[in-house]
């Protein structure tokens, strides 16, 4: 769902607006008499899944359950 607001609306309200864009909705901000569209506001796009490139299904990892490594040979310090 869109909605459309002028700037004064859109500085009135943006706590709203930006409850609705949490929501999904895309808000689109409009300037002047003839309300030119100035600025669009939209939730984030979906990460994309990370893919392991020219290494895609050639092995695969398995961490045992009684594998233990502290913090510090974890961070290499």
């Amino acid at each position: 769902m869109s909605t459309t607001l002028t700037i004064g609306e859109f500085k009135a309200r943006l706590s709203d607006a930006l409850a609705l864009v949490e929501k999904g909705e895309t808000i689109t901000v409009t300037y002047g008499r003839n309300k030119t569209p100035v600025a669009v506001f939209g939730p984030p796009p979906a990460a994309p899944k990370r893919k392991l490139g020219h290494l895609a299904g050639k092995f695969r990892v398995t961490i045992r359950p009684n594998w233990k490594m502290t913090e510090e040979e974890f961070l290499g310090s």
